[in-house]
């Protein structure tokens, strides 16, 4: 198989990640890199000996010799440098958030569906491990079909020191967090029809919310809850651990803090640790969603070569953006909004 090479937009905070797992992946490698801002550039170009660097992005489609694009961009760039890589017929990966509206992320799927562009959003957490071992002993029928969940991500963390724009946002942590907690939830229990949401701000130096709850009614029928929060003090911090109750016909799965995986069936109940594995670049707590970094990406390599749909594409990912947006509306007026009726 031909090895891919890539294009990086974006040198920023969280790349760094996607530069060391790239490095990983077998079948591809970013080849050029491209960020407004040249100490950035200079560093990751330094870091990982990329010669091809670029301010400008258009300058780097149009001199092209790269086979897709890893748009790790702010929000505010992402419909502007999906559209330009459906021009130049360039599969493309884009980072959550996916867009500023969900209008925004309609227009990108459909000009990117018009070209015959694959395009992936690299929502990672339902790579992690443990929500992968989930996934498997639902599949695998041990608890019967479930009807009830809790997908929980609790934390005292301090993530503002490493993103300081964060704390200046109108929106926060149902669009930066809840949107992979609400991601986990429809990939664990299946598209959704309803949602209602309460939001709340504890820490007064930040200007958007920090804390979410939101119930979600399945179009299975079951139901289910996402909350979020960074103003939860903890004896133990659990961070990055999203934290899984599940109850089915037959039994039920706790994903528990420390990896620790508990399954109830007919037969009895199994206790498995599931904990990521360390990579070689990765660092703890970080190393859950590090190890998904690398798991989403040697996905989009292996389905880009296989010319097959990613798990996280721009169609699918509509789905979860129309459930932040969904939240938000929610917390603001109070009342249970009809999901399905925003996308049609």
């Amino acid at each position: 198989m031909a090895e891919l090479n890539g294009a990086l937009i974006g040198c920023g905070f969280f790349a760094i990640n996607q530069m060391h797992a790239w490095q990983d992946v077998p079948g591809a490698r970013i080849v050029a890199i491209c960020d407004r801002d040249p100490d950035r550039l200079r560093i990751v170009g330094d870091q990982f000996g990329i010669e091809r660097r670029y301010s400008d992005a258009a300058a780097m489609f149009a001199d092209g010799g790269f086979d897709f694009v890893d748009i790790a961009t702010t929000v505010q760039s992402h419909r502007a440098l999906v559209e330009m890589a459906a021009v130049h017929n360039i599969p493309a990966i884009c980072q959550k958030p996916f867009a500023k509206t969900l209008d925004d992320a309609k227009a990108m799927v459909k000009i990117c569906a018009k070209a015959g562009v694959p395009l992936m959003v690299h929502e990672n957490f339902r790579w992690q491990t443990p929500i992968q071992e989930v996934k498997k002993v639902l599949e695998a029928g041990v608890i019967g079909e479930p009807f009830w969940a809790r997908f929980s991500f609790r934390s005292g963390y301090d993530v503002f020191s490493g993103q300081p724009y964060l704390a200046e946002g109108e929106r926060f942590i149902i669009e930066d967090l809840g949107i992979h907690t609400l991601d986990i939830a429809r990939y664990i229990m299946g598209d959704v029809r309803q949602l209602s949401a309460r939001t709340k701000r504890v820490n007064p130096i930040i200007k958007g919310e920090d804390v979410a709850t939101m119930l979600l009614d399945h179009e299975s029928g079951a139901t289910s809850i996402v909350d979020v929060s960074y103003a939860s003090k903890l004896s133990t911090e659990p961070f990055p651990e999203t934290l899984i109750e599940l109850d089915g016909t037959k039994g039920s799965i706790r994903l528990s803090q420390g990896y620790r995986l508990e399954v109830t069936g007919q037969e009895g109940t199994t206790v498995t640790d599931v904990s990521p594995k360390l990579l070689s670049w990765a660092s703890r707590p970080w190393h859950n969603i590090q190890e998904s970094v690398f798991a989403i990406q040697q996905h989009w390599a292996d389905s880009l070569a296989a010319g097959s749909e990613t798990s996280t594409s721009g169609a699918d990912n509509l789905k979860t953006f129309a459930l932040v947006e969904a939240a938000y509306d929610s917390a603001a007026s109070g009342q249970t909004v009809d999901v399905e009726a925003m996308l049609r």
